[in-house]
């Protein structure tokens, strides 16, 4: 299975220093509450109930995620050349770990649909946000390129929620 990105490269993390405060910045979208590890989650949850609703729609889905593993992969890297411990956490800098509180544990095709949407409306608004306060050049190109997926994930789903509209 493919991830659905957008057909451009990704800049790298490779010269990246030490600056906590842009790790800090993204670690946000890293694995917290409402995050990309949130994301993998959801959209493979969503994907064992398209499963036996529509495949193209279950794979689309598992896509996605696969996308959204690559994104964590590369916020991960970043964090950790930047100096900031890419731990799963619900909020930065605190001690609590991860939760699956905020997955969508919706089961009809709507629902779920509009939940991705939802998901990725946020994370497009949370990365755009990113931009504003960043000042690292290079950790700015990473989250632009993350967002030109991301609106490719919106687009896809919107098309699929059309099939349900009718």
């Amino acid at each position: 299975m493919k991830p659905l990105i957008a057909n451009l490269p990704y800049p790298s993390t490779e010269y990246l220093v030490k600056d906590v405060r842009s790790g800090q910045i993204i670690s946000f979208a890293y694995a917290t509450l409402k995050s990309e590890l949130t994301a993998i989650l959801q959209y493979t949850y969503h994907h064992f109930y398209f499963g036996d609703i529509n495949k193209d729609y279950a794979d689309t889905l598992m896509g996605i995620a696969i996308a959204e593993m690559k994104h964590l992969d590369i916020l991960g890297e970043a964090m950790l050349k930047l100096g900031v411990d890419p731990k799963f956490i619900q909020c930065p800098n605190t001690r609590t770990y991860f939760s699956t509180s905020t997955v969508s544990q919706s089961k009809t095709p709507q629902k779920m649909l509009m939940d991705d949407i939802g998901g990725e409306l946020e994370a497009i608004a949370t990365y755009k946000k990113m931009l504003f306060i960043l000042e690292n050049e290079q950790v700015e190109a990473i989250i632009q390129r993350i967002i030109i997926d991301e609106e490719l994930h919106l687009e896809k789903l919107k098309e699929m929620l059309k099939t349900y509209s009718d």
